[in-house]
């Protein structure tokens, strides 16, 4: 399969047009045992581009379009985007155009690792922007994707086999939104 390409022949009333999609794009790259698949109503394509411009190393894959087939038995529009295949950092992610039947909650988010405060800052800002800051480095994008903008220094920190210093740590933490990494080390070390 080409990228940009529509696809006209999937089962009626089944979800294997989405598995033979997902299994040709994967072909085309490194493939991934467990790959997040993320359901949008009408904004895949806006919502991979938004992350894809975030994230070093990532990029579109590949995007997929509704045949009259695909569009008959979905209710979606022939020739829309239907599903979006793109990297972040490496990792292998797939966006479908489904309509509003099922909606993202923070049971489920993406955990990121940062190295620095600069890039804790960085992704906090361009991620939350119009949507929410929440408790202890989680945050919704406008997409309503739940993420987690954690410094590699936390759970060290947490782990710490000195319990009053992890437990100072996590005081400190319960009070904070977008998590201040020398504000941690400075509880952690009781100052």
């Amino acid at each position: 399969m080409l990228p940009n390409t529509t696809i006209n022949n999937p089962p009626k009333g089944s979800n294997a047009f989405y598995i033979v999609n997902y299994r040709t794009t994967v072909n085309k790259t490194n493939v991934q045992k467990i790959t997040p698949f993320l359901g949008f109503n009408n904004n895949a394509e806006v919502a991979a581009k938004f992350y894809t411009s975030i994230f070093k190393n990532s990029k579109i894959i590949d995007t997929t379009h509704y045949g009259k087939l695909a569009a008959d038995a979905s209710g979606r529009p022939k020739g829309t985007v239907m599903s979006v295949t793109f990297e972040l950092e490496g990792e292998l992610f797939m966006a479908l155009n489904g309509g509003p039947v099922f909606n993202f909650s923070p049971a489920i988010s993406f955990f990121v690792n940062c190295d620095t405060q600069e890039e804790v800052d960085e992704l906090w800002k361009r991620l939350s922007e119009g949507g929410e800051e929440e408790q202890c480095g989680w945050l919704k994008d406008k997409f309503g994707v739940s993420w987690q903008i954690v410094p590699n220094d936390l759970n060290e920190m947490l782990q710490d086999k000195d319990a009053r210093k992890s437990e100072r740590v996590m005081e400190d933490l319960l009070q904070m939104k977008k998590i201040d990494i020398q504000r941690l080390k400075t509880a952690h070390e009781g100052q």
